[in-house]
């Protein structure tokens, strides 16, 4: 039975305590149906859960929160614009920030670009300026359109129509476009046809062909060729180069929906290598992508696995010449397809090695690149993803990887070992993926007692299949809604997975062989925060906590350790950097719209409150720090962007330089936690791998009757360096 002990817990969230009396009984109910039978096919899993129907209650709420975020973004984004205008030795005129954030933002550079904007719109606010309000949110909403930041990209391109503007085809034509953009990107075709014709109406003659183009576009994706014919026949010949080849590239679309990839070839063929004034490679890139469309459709596998090839390439040689990770990732959610196709191509022509491959070099790029960034990795972003061969070489015998890749319509899913790599094709689409493990997190936060049977049924399709042997170790690398799933909690044979094999989680095969590699042994240098003394109205105090960092201190001698208004965020940057294991046990707020503003909430300081957050941990240098423990509430939460590029505190310490983190995927007990934390720093400390020791952790807690449900013990993830060992 459920423990029924009141609770505190590590986190806190006025947000998740309005939502979570309605979301967890209405994901829980939906568990419920789904696994009423056992999940053997992938429509059993999604029928009872199927449709995309929201409980009112939580329809308002999010709604509300949407607003909010909405004003909450353009405040924020006023508040730093003032900070920079002032430290300005030449002010410049509003519409030359404006200026300013267009030029940066077609160059690739997404944080100077809203940095411009910010400042055009400090001085839109101070002077009262409608007009130039307008285009300042227009520019905004641009700018994270091409980093694929719908959400926000949306809600500026309405913030941008609700203003006044000297001139409206300046700001609605391009705003309508990047609605008719972000609906496009989602699929909703018929909205987006809609905003790409309302733009028509309201743009200029220069800006009318590329809105043409994407009208175009859309209809061909929406099943609608003969449309699309029309609408390309009546667009006359534009006079800029850039427009010119949009337009082909358009054309080469068509040809392909119309049945005619003989004709498409030839004009794609004719692109591959066009010189297009500052297009950064794109045009070569997406004419190497139409002759694999094309030879695939001419049914030459063969060759159109060649140009797939030459336009991974050409991805990596574009994806280079950008400084911002925000654009690699934006340019990545339009070419994530690109992989795609290419896994399912190697996947169906049994080359099951070739397809790992190829999925492991889309995974979690930004993050590579941004460790190359910082000087740890010589290599070229292509070189930093690991191959097969490598990797099976690295590998010690009771080590297996288990590799997920979610394409639309199939999971797919790798096992390697040092004898070679099998590969495993589930029937279960993207979207019943997603309903799947959305419903059974929830059930688990909910503590339904229906979701220890739902891990035999979740197991028997992703688990099970592969025969495993009890004992083995294994590295999981999730891939899209996979990364919320809590392995461990899984069973086969009526035992958790826990209980069979120590399991460590990573973003890609590629960075955890790197951080094992880095960091094999580690100095018992421990850096703890116990209890972080906040404001009583924003969070209660965590005994738990405190007598956890105890303990962690007498485990490690000569250990530096704060508590209560001790625990500061100055000395977590300060003292960080130097220390080779650092313990945060404290309160902790996920951000899921935008979780580098995720918070560990650190002590007041000066009678102000001043919290961790994501993004500041980028900044830090943490190379040297081997383990992160954040034993917090959701600190392994954030959000999962095109690429698989988990964005958050997994994201931000892994970039920093930390080897390994160990994070939580939902709200955690102080008691339980800190039982879980003792048992896993005590076998650290006497010898135990970083992977033996956080099994025996869990196993810790799930031993007791009362906490034996998965909510006690299943939270926390080990990202990283699985093979970590303390010096004795």
């Amino acid at each position: 039975m459920p423990d029924a002990r009141p609770h505190r817990y590590r986190c806190r969230s006025a947000i998740c305590a309005a939502i979570a009396p309605t979301l967890v009984p209405i994901l829980a109910g939906a568990l419920l149906l789904a696994l009423a039978t056992p999940l053997v096919h992938a429509q059993d899993a999604a029928a009872p859960i199927a449709g995309d129907e929201i409980h009112p209650d939580l329809r308002a709420v999010m709604g509300a929160l949407a607003r909010m975020e909405d004003a909450d973004t353009a405040l924020s984004l006023a508040a730093d614009g003032a900070v920079l205008y002032q430290a300005e030795a030449v002010k410049l005129d509003g519409y030359a920030y404006c200026s300013q954030a267009v030029a940066l933002a077609e160059r690739g550079e997404f944080r100077r670009s809203v940095q411009a904007a910010s400042k055009a719109l400090h001085v839109a606010l101070q002077t009262g300026n409608e007009d130039l309000l307008a285009k300042v949110y227009r520019d905004l909403a641009i700018a994270f359109d091409y980093a694929g930041q719908l959400d926000r990209a949306e809600g500026f391109a309405h913030l941008a129509l609700g203003k006044r503007a000297d001139d409206p085809q300046q700001v609605q034509g391009p705003a309508y476009k990047v609605l008719g953009d972000v609906h496009a990107r989602r699929g909703r075709y018929p909205e987006a046809i809609a905003a790409y014709e309302t733009a028509l109406t309201s743009s200029s003659d220069r800006y009318r062909p590329l809105v043409q183009a994407s009208l175009v576009n859309a209809r061909i994706l929406a099943g609608d060729v003969a449309g699309a014919r029309s609408e390309l026949d009546a667009i006359a010949v534009p006079d800029d180069a850039v427009q010119r080849a949009e337009l082909d590239r358009t054309r080469g679309r068509l040809l392909l929906a119309e049945n005619n990839p003989a004709e498409a070839l030839t004009l794609f063929q004719g692109l591959v290598g066009k010189q297009v004034a500052d297009d950064e490679g794109f045009y070569t890139l997406w004419a190497l992508d139409g002759m694999s469309k094309s030879e695939q459709a001419l049914g030459r596998p063969q060759a159109a696995a060649q140009s797939l090839e030459r336009a991974l390439a050409a991805f990596d040689r574009v994806r280079a010449r950008f400084r911002s990770e925000e654009f690699r990732m934006g340019l990545f959610s339009d070419l994530q397809a690109v992989f795609d196709r290419a896994i399912r191509l190697y996947s169906e022509t049994g080359d099951a090695e070739r397809a790992f491959d190829v999925s492991e070099r889309s995974r979690a790029r930004a993050l590579l690149d941004a460790v190359a960034d910082r000087g740890r990795t010589p290599e070229d972003a292509t070189a930093a993803a690991i191959d097969v061969a490598t990797l099976r070489r690295q590998l010690r015998p009771d080590e297996r990887v288990i590799a997920y890749h979610s394409l639309e319509d199939v999971l797919l899913a790798w096992v390697i070992s040092p004898g070679g790599v099998s590969e495993h094709r589930i029937a279960l689409p993207r979207a019943d993926l997603e309903r799947l493990v959305d419903a059974y997190r929830g059930a688990i936060i909910g503590l339904h007692p229906a979701a220890v049977s739902a891990g035999d049924s979740i197991a028997a399709l992703l688990i099970a299949p592969f025969g495993l042997q009890e004992g083995q170790r294994l590295i999981v690398v999730p891939h899209g809604p996979l990364h919320y799933l809590p392995f461990q909690a899984l069973r086969v044979d009526g035992r958790y997975l826990i209980e069979r094999h120590p399991i460590t989680t990573a973003p890609s095969v590629s960075i955890a062989a790197r951080l094992a590699e880095r960091a094999p042994r580690t100095a018992p240098r421990l850096l703890a925060f116990g209890n972080p003394l906040v404001s009583p109205t924003v969070a209660d105090p965590l005994p738990g906590s405190e007598r956890e960092v105890e303990t962690l201190a007498a485990l490690f001698p000569g250990s530096q350790v704060y508590f209560q208004a001790d625990a500061t965020e100055t000395r977590f940057v300060a003292d960080a950097p130097k220390s080779r294991i650092v313990h945060v046990a404290a309160h902790a707020r996920a951000d899921v719209v935008d979780p580098l503003h995720s918070q560990i909430l650190l002590a007041d300081e000066d009678g102000r409150q001043n919290f961790l957050e994501a993004r500041e941990v980028l900044d830090l240098d943490l190379g040297d720090v081997s383990l992160v423990t954040l034993s917090a509430c959701e600190t392994g939460l954030g959000r999962v962007a095109d690429g698989d590029e988990v964005l958050g505190f997994t994201r931000s310490f892994l970039s920093a330089g930390t080897s390994a983190l160990v994070a939580s995927l939902w709200p955690v007990p102080d008691r339980d936690t800190e039982r879980l934390m003792t048992t896993l720093y005590r076998d650290l400390r006497g010898g135990a791998d970083l992977q033996r020791a956080m099994q025996a952790g869990q196993l810790a807690v799930l031993s007791d009757p009362d906490t034996a449900h998965p909510f006690y013990w299943a939270s926390f993830n080990l990202i990283g360096n699985w093979r970590l060992t303390v010096e004795q």
